[in-house]
């Protein structure tokens, strides 16, 4: 096994980009292939296609990004453990990770008949685009516990501070699948399945890339120690931190959901315009993930070691970096964001529309560092009951400032409550931040002892 980087290793600043670039980069790569599965199945000339793979994917996405809980949790348990400098546990995690994203993956592919049920209930379709989703997820879901495993191995890579293989397992699959798309719906005139079954296939290679880079751990004894992969202890904190991390994603989820929804009852051109807006927030997700990440890996092994000053050091340089990088974001929102717009949208209304809301993208990189950072660092840290209860906290400002804001601003009290909601979740977490620092200062890496 590689030898973990060591909890005294200084935090510098070329430390602190050697963990973010790699991320920054493969989230570059995400966009790009959604683009390439819309422009493959774009060339059947039926708008029913183009809407199946939309309703396929976005359904499978949202109920995989579910699941994220596996990676947040992972890397702060591996980053804890590497801290303390606990090769055994580091190992044993990767084990558990894996059997819980296989079984949950699992599951998933069990309760198929359900989720395809209850997806054309809530969002009804044609007969032929239902039709054709259905096929889109039948193939895709056979791929679920690969998917939600690679969830895992991110996770636990992040903690070794190895994103480059990070980078490396991402871009594999989207390889994969960019060359699979060309080939199974141009070439051999495949349609809707062809892209499903392009994507099944990337996933299963990426998880084969993702164990032939976790290889070393998992020939580690370690890694078959089941008496420490099932020790009762170290199960239940990790389904503690999950559990508080789902349930956490959950309620983000509902504020993003309830958010479209209610623009929606503006007309569709609002809709429409929301929809275009969202792209930007993603687009700062995107470029601040990485620092996020960063501060995971650094922040989780400085707790476990106990070394606050270390872990101080961590979180204020990650955010520095972050910072940065919201500001020229910000900027660059000003300056590029009608242009951008005009990219994403081709009705002359959603444009005008965008454009009078265009202020409220140039405030949102600014305004999300906080929460995105302070979430890193708490990820690190594993004090999700404090990012479970700061959520809860967020949820109902939020819903109180919508109540408040939409009569009289309208489609602009809407944003003004999202921002708001990403500023109450940035400062309820920053007021639990010396709380993380006294828990840090006596953990010392304690951990469960092993069974």
């Amino acid at each position: 096994m590689t030898a973990p980087v060591q909890s005294t290793t200084p935090i510098t600043h070329g430390r602190v980009l050697r963990i973010a670039l790699p991320i920054l980069l493969s989230n570059v790569t995400i966009p790009i292939l959604g683009a390439v599965d819309t422009g493959v199945v774009g060339q059947i000339p039926q708008p029913e296609p183009i809407a199946a793979v939309g309703v396929g994917a976005i359904v499978l996405s949202a109920i995989y990004w579910v699941f994220g809980f596996l990676r947040m949790g992972t890397v702060g348990l591996a980053a804890q453990a590497a801290g303390a400098g606990d090769r055994a546990e580091i190992t044993a995690l990767l084990t558990r990770a894996l059997m819980i994203g296989l079984a949950g993956g699992g599951c998933l592919i069990a309760l198929q008949p359900l989720i395809f049920a209850g997806t054309f209930a809530i969002s009804p379709a044609s007969s032929e685009v239902e039709r054709m989703a259905r096929a889109y997820m039948g193939i895709r879901i056979w791929s679920a516990p690969a998917a939600v495993a690679i969830y895992a191995i991110t996770g636990w890579l992040i903690a070794q501070e190895r994103t480059r293989a990070v980078f490396a397992l991402q871009l594999s699959m989207n390889g994969v699948n960019v060359v699979l798309d060309l080939l199974f719906v141009p070439g051999l005139g495949w349609g809707v399945e062809g892209v499903a079954l392009a994507t099944a296939i990337a996933e299963v290679s990426g998880l084969g890339v993702g164990l032939w880079l976790c290889r070393a751990a998992l020939r580690d004894p370690g890694a078959r120690a089941w008496a420490r992969v099932f020790d009762r202890a170290r199960l239940t904190r990790m389904a503690a931190v999950n559990g508080d991390i789902l349930i956490r994603s959950l309620l983000l989820e509902a504020i993003f959901v309830s958010f479209l929804l209610i623009g929606g009852r503006f007309g569709d051109v609002t809709l429409a315009t929301n929809q275009v807006l969202l792209q930007f927030l993603m687009m700062t997700g995107y470029a601040l993930d990485g620092f996020a990440y960063a501060a995971e890996a650094l922040v989780g092994r400085a707790f476990g070691a106990g070394q606050v000053a270390t872990l101080r050091r961590g979180a204020v340089m990650t955010s520095l970096w972050a910072s940065g990088a919201a500001v020229l974001m910000a900027v660059g929102f000003w300056i590029a964001g009608p242009a951008l717009v005009d990219l994403m949208a081709r009705d002359p209304e959603v444009r005008a529309a965008a454009r009078l809301y265009l202020p409220w993208m140039v405030a949102a990189p600014v305004a999300q560092i906080g929460l995105i950072m302070f979430d890193g660092i708490f990820i690190g840290a594993t004090r999700s009951r404090d990012m479970r209860n700061m959520m809860v906290v967020t949820a109902l400002i939020y819903a109180v400032s919508v109540c408040a804001l939409i009569g009289p601003l309208g489609n602009h009290g809407l944003w003004l409550a999202m921002m708001v909601s990403f500023v109450a979740r940035g400062v309820t977490l920053g007021a639990r931040y010396p709380a993380l620092e006294r828990a840090a200062s006596g953990s010392g890496g304690a951990l469960p002892p092993a069974a």
